[in-house]
């Protein structure tokens, strides 16, 4: 039997309206020029400032985001903790800001939400985007090895400062955090930056987690020669393990400035790459896994491998991660087998997160197969709600 075939225990919180609002979203994300042509309009209405927030709350939004404030989410979080036993992780998913004064509101809102996590069970863990805390031409510069101006160094000083600063809370309160990646060109610097907070932190158990894009050939690698320091310096390893997100753009930039493309050469390719870390990952004993995917034969192998590795569903080393609005198949029925089981949560002003949004449709229609297995999950469910 296929854990995720149940659609009952999938989209027991969904309502009636709730099931059809996903269909007819499933449906039209399905339909590519209809993405496309529906981005450009959506930022394009945005810009100019038609009033088209109320029908983007009511439709996208409202699917995949948890609300404008974290207290909006409050209800969706609880609901989600109480009668699914699936956790949530808050994203404050306002994309692109580069102005210091946004960097530190950025700060103070994963501080504020670090409190929340201290707070409540049903929120484990915290995160952010290096570039929530500075600019992404910076961590570009550094990346790309350019010497900095005096200027320059000041803000990467007040970058690092904003890093620690959230470490520091996060070990005080004993909240886990996880920074996600972003393009390659700027993921040197981010890594770099992690690892030493790695090293000052991760002493006792995995706080600071790093993220791998395994539709990277050379992350595989990255994780090994990371393996290595660790065990000479003796601190845990925390990693948040995804395939990625700006496959498309990452192959047109290699393109563009004509260097070998940092993508795995296929869909199949990187299937193995994942596996491979999450396989090595099991393996080692300091090492903590937030396996973030959407796919099921990689968590069937996660599940084989905590059998394995006598890891029980609920040790803390473990936790499987799939968006809101998504793979509800995955997270819940593996939640109803005791796991633990996190659903990032986005949250912001609509406009702000429209980028986010935008991202996660493109993403889903050049994700083969993705929708149509949405899709129809959401039809047997209808056929058995006899909608």
């Amino acid at each position: 039997m296929n854990i995720f075939d149940n659609t009952k225990i999938a989209f027991s919180l969904k309502t009636d309206s709730q099931l059809e609002r996903a269909y007819f979203l499933f449906r039209m994300i399905q339909n590519e020029p209809m993405v496309r042509i529906g981005s450009a309009v959506t930022n394009f209405a945005l810009k100019v400032h038609l009033p088209v927030e109320g029908l983007i709350r009511s439709t996208v939004f409202d699917h995949f985001c948890g609300g404008v404030t974290e207290e909006d989410c409050m209800p969706i979080i609880d609901n989600m903790y109480n009668n699914g036993n699936v956790h949530s992780v808050l994203d404050y998913s306002v994309e692109g800001q580069d102005q210091e004064v946004s960097f530190d509101g950025a700060l103070e809102k994963i501080l504020k939400i670090i409190n929340f996590c201290e707070e409540k069970q049903s929120i484990p863990y915290a995160v952010f985007k290096p570039s929530g805390f500075g600019r992404f031409e910076l961590y570009q510069k550094i990346s790309e090895e350019k010497t900095l101006t005096q200027k320059e160094e000041e803000e990467w000083n007040r970058v690092e400062a904003r890093f620690h600063k959230v470490c520091k809370v996060a070990i005080q309160k004993d909240v886990p955090l996880l920074i996600d990646a972003e393009e390659s060109w700027m993921q040197k610097a981010a890594d770099e930056l992690i690892e030493e907070l790695m090293e000052t932190y991760n002493k006792e158990k995995a706080i600071v987690f790093n993220t791998l894009q395994m539709y990277k050939h050379d992350r595989m690698d990255y994780l090994k020669t990371l393996h290595a320091k660790a065990k000479e310096k003796d601190f845990y390893i925390g990693m948040k393990v995804v395939r990625g997100a700006y496959m498309e753009k990452e192959r047109e930039r290699a393109e563009e400035k004509g260097y070998a493309s940092p993508i795995c050469a296929d869909k199949q390719a990187t299937d193995i790459n994942y596996d491979a870390a999450i396989n090595y990952m099991m393996e080692q004993p300091k090492m903590a896994l937030f396996a973030g995917t959407h796919n099921e034969d990689s968590s069937y192998l996660l599940m084989d491998l905590a059998k394995k590795h006598n890891i029980k569903e609920n040790d803390n080393r473990l936790w499987f991660g799939q968006l809101f609005g998504m793979s509800d198949h995955i997270s819940y029925n593996l939640a109803n087998q005791g796991y633990n089981v996190a659903k990032y949560l986005p949250f912001g002003p609509v406009r702000d997160v429209m980028p986010y949004l935008i991202r996660r449709a493109e993403e889903n229609t050049s994700v083969a197969g993705q929708t149509s297995r949405e899709l129809n999950l959401l039809k047997t469910e209808r056929k058995r709600r006899k909608l």
